[in-house]
């Protein structure tokens, strides 16, 4: 029978001491760019206008914090 993450967690990995557990996570994380794993899917990540726009609405916001900051 096969186990969830959750369950190996709690009853192999929790019980690791913590340069166990670092160790465990290095393996887990080369063994996963080895493999070339593609876990982001394009129509997740963020247009150029996306991005355009997160820009100009944080320097929007910043300069109304710093311009409200500036007042007597």
């Amino acid at each position: 029978m096969s186990k969830t993450a959750q369950e190996v967690y709690s009853q192999i990995v929790n019980i690791l001491s913590l340069d166990e557990r670092l160790r465990l996570a290095t393996l887990i994380l080369n063994d996963l760019t080895q493999q070339n794993v593609s876990v982001v899917e394009r129509s997740d990540t963020w247009s150029e206008q996306d991005q355009l726009e997160l820009v100009t609405f944080s320097l929007q916001y910043a300069a109304t914090i710093f311009s409200e900051a500036e007042e007597p």
